[in-house]
């Protein structure tokens, strides 16, 4: 009996959404589902990005990203910027556990929780475009959350930039992150 009401209850469900096709009630137009919920995004334009001068070691403010990570990261506090496209640039230094230094000019939009990555610094101060240069989401994995560890500690209050630049360096000296912040 139980086998009858799931093949009468598969059918009508088989009908219901042939119907909806059918009148186009199941369908967005000629736009796909991403679209529609992209078009409040429509308007957003990001600036023209100018590389700042390589890191100097006085300036790197160390942070934390997850008790298992093989990496230590610290933020160059002279990079960071909020632009007027409403996003957060910075340099991002990492180094492995045997001394390997990587360098990266970076951006996170806040308001989409995505990430990018402008460029790779290289040992005599220049940089190179990244190979793979588009917004991409921020991960917040144990390992590589790097991004993850600056949008949800330091610099994102959910969708929006938490405070000035200098609030967040302030955070950053203190590693006092915003969740800290809101418990006082």
């Amino acid at each position: 009996m139980t086998f009858e009401i799931d093949i009468r209850t598969g059918a009508i469900m088989t009908a219901l959404g042939l119907a909806m096709a059918a009148s186009g009630c199941g369908s967005l137009g000629s736009k796909s589902t991403a679209d529609a919920l992209d078009d409040g995004d429509k308007s957003w334009q990001e600036i023209a990005v100018k590389l700042p001068p390589a890191p100097l070691a006085a300036d790197l403010l160390p942070f934390d990203v997850s008790v298992v990570s093989t990496q230590r990261f610290a933020l160059d506090a002279r990079s960071l910027s909020v632009g007027t496209d409403g996003v957060l640039r910075y340099t991002l230094v990492g180094v492995s556990s045997s001394g390997v230094k990587n360098v990266s000019y970076e951006g996170i939009r806040c308001e989409s929780r995505e990430q990018k990555i402008y460029a790779l610094g290289h040992d005599d101060g220049s940089w190179s475009q990244a190979r793979r240069s588009e917004w991409q989401p921020i991960l917040n994995n144990a390992v590589n959350r790097q991004q993850g560890a600056l949008a949800q500690d330091y610099f994102c209050a959910g969708k929006v930039i938490a405070g000035t630049p200098a609030d967040m360096l302030s955070r950053l000296r203190r590693r006092e992150t915003l969740t800290n912040d809101y418990t006082r």
